[in-house]
């Protein structure tokens, strides 16, 4: 009877001589009701471990990756400059290349400056900005310091403001704002040109020098130059006559007049007294007439002083007697 399992008619490997293969190492494993059952190795954890976890987090950290990706970085590039620089030699080697190549640059021909323009001036104010200012022309763009000479320039009474650009071609453009004389003021044997704000413009030697000019006089009358402008403005009718305006305790203003006419203005309102008056005057013919002064401090009760003359013919007018007068 042949073996059940073995393939008919197939010698067994005994018969042929042939050495019998050894067995294959059974499974771990135990045969219950007929049944293998396996025992399989246990499967790695995917979890990360507690150092890989608290890594994870800590990368998640905005701060942290900033530190890594750039604080570790320029720590180092900070070090190895601080290592170099620790030998004075090395320091000094490199100052001297980085002087050598800002003088090369500074000294190109491009930022030479050569020429000085003042525009705006009149050519003697010109010739004292030039003088003031004192540059030893040609010299590098880069030791001019511009703020430095605006400085200077306006430091002249003449400029009221000046502006300054290095232009294409080396020329240094000054552009100057110059003060324009509008009234003369005298202090003393003191006399000055002012500007309408009050500055002073510059010297003068003699009132002909100047004869277009009004005149102010007294303490404090630069201070308010433009109030006197307005009085001379609305003293225009009468203006060849007008001699000058006469600051009075540095609070108002006396108008003088030809023939030794003083007009006592207000302390406040002293346009619009005068405009009163100008518009009176052109009426009435006041200030043409044998009047020494008109008091116009009190707006209820302005007041004329009479001439001697005047003042007798009146009361001769009036059936007084003025034999006993002085004339």
């Amino acid at each position: 009877m042949e073996a059940r399992g073995e393939p008919r008619g197939e010698p067994r490997p005994e018969s042929r001589g042939e050495p019998r293969p050894e067995p294959r190492p059974e499974p771990q494993g135990a045969q219950q009701g007929g049944a293998r059952v396996y025992h399989r190795a246990p499967r790695r954890d995917p979890a990360p471990s507690r150092w890989q976890y608290r890594m994870q987090r800590l990368w998640l950290t905005p701060y942290f990756r900033i530190l890594a990706r750039v604080g570790v970085p320029v720590f180092l590039l900070a070090m190895a400059v601080g290592l170099y620089a620790g030998n004075a030699d090395r320091r000094a080697a490199v100052v001297g290349v980085y002087e050598d190549l800002k003088d090369k640059f500074q000294a190109r021909p491009e930022f030479r400056v050569g020429l000085m323009s003042v525009e705006g001036a009149s050519p003697e104010l010109a010739e004292a900005i030039r003088a003031r200012v004192d540059l030893q022309l040609p010299m590098s763009s880069f030791d001019i310091d511009l703020d430095a000479v605006r400085a200077r320039i306006e430091e002249l009474d003449a400029v009221a403001q000046a502006e300054l650009r290095v232009r294409s071609g080396g020329v240094l453009q000054v552009a100057i704002t110059e003060r324009v004389p509008v009234v003369l003021w005298r202090l003393g044997d003191r006399l000055e040109m002012l500007d309408e704000g009050g500055f002073r413009v510059a010297g003068l030697a003699a009132r002909t020098d100047r004869p277009d000019l009004p005149l102010i006089a007294g303490e404090g009358a630069d201070r308010a130059t433009a109030e006197a402008l307005e009085l001379f403005a609305v003293a225009a009718p009468i203006l060849p006559r007008v001699r000058g305006l006469v600051r009075m305790g540095e609070r108002r203003w006396d108008l003088i007049l030809d023939r030794n006419q003083r007009i006592l203005l207000p302390e406040a309102d002293a346009v619009a007294a005068l405009e009163r008056l100008m518009a009176l005057d052109k009426a009435e013919d006041i200030l043409a007439r044998d009047v020494l002064s008109v008091d116009l401090r009190n707006d209820n009760r302005p007041t004329l002083r009479l001439a001697p003359f005047a003042l007798n013919e009146h009361r001769k007018a009036q059936g007084i007697d003025v034999s006993g007068s002085e004339l």
